[in-house]
């Protein structure tokens, strides 16, 4: 390997890593949606993986092209460019209608609680939310369609320092270079981009909410407050004797 060839690999592995850690776009909404959707690791890597397959794929067919059919390097940064206003705008339009799906559905699954008083005179306090009462955005089979939502967004999204600072110097050296420093510069931007879901997974508090709720449980297993509701002791949900006649008699 050529000294030259040498500089341009390492310049790839670094822009790549450099590129994808200063773009919270990168990684950001596969760690909050991961989280929102309750993926699992395995299902949350294939996905960032195949969304930056799209998102670095475009741009190397794009580079490729451009370097063929000798298109000036001008044109392709303009090209680029107009994708990632249409990658903007395509994610921005996404994170609302998300949100204001998710905020609909908080609310109309907003956990509230339920007295039940028994004819031997115990009373029992329950809670539960609505989980029935919900809309995805699936497809005919049932699948959500938000994966390849956002495979969409990524492959309009630009790697704008691959084709200007890698692949048009490496075709001063051969084709084979051109491939090689793209595939270098691909790998380091993939692995990046699910470093941040492997580190969260990894932390201490992995598998709790903010809030202190076990995220492995349904809601419906806790009270308001996110209580499990099988570590409330039975006493606070049994009342006998005159206590509960007296419920009774007032309900």
């Amino acid at each position: 390997m050529s000294q030259e060839l040498l500089i341009l690999v390492g310049a790839a592995a670094a822009v790549g890593a450099v590129h994808t850690l200063l773009g919270p776009d990168h990684y950001l909404p596969f760690v909050m949606l991961s989280k929102a959707r309750q993926w699992s690791l395995r299902k949350t890597l294939w996905i960032t993986a195949l969304c930056g397959l799209g998102h670095i794929g475009s741009s190397v067919a794009l580079g490729l092209v451009g370097i063929t059919a000798g298109i000036t390097l001008r044109q392709l940064e303009l090209i680029e460019s107009q994708r990632g206003e249409i990658a903007a705008w395509l994610l921005m339009a996404f994170g609302i209608a998300y949100g204001t799906w998710g905020t609909i559905r908080a609310l109309r699954n907003k956990p509230h609680t339920h007295t039940h008083v028994h004819s031997s005179g115990i009373v029992h306090v329950h809670a539960h939310s609505h989980h029935t009462d919900h809309v995805h955005p699936h497809g005919a089979d049932g699948r959500s369609l938000t994966p390849w939502i956002l495979f969409t967004i990524f492959v309009f999204g630009p790697c704008e320092p691959l084709i200007p600072l890698l692949m048009y110097p490496a075709t001063a050296l051969n084709p084979w270079a051109v491939l090689l420093v793209a595939g270098v510069f691909g790998v380091v931007t993939i692995a990046t981009m699910t470093g941040p879901r492997l580190h969260l997974d990894r932390a201490p508090w992995a598998g709790q909410s903010p809030t202190g709720w076990r995220d492995d449980l349904p809601l419906r297993d806790r009270d308001p407050s996110g209580t499990l509701m099988s570590e409330v002791p039975a006493a606070s949900f049994q009342m006998k004797g005159a206590t509960g006649r007296g419920i009774k008699d007032a309900i």
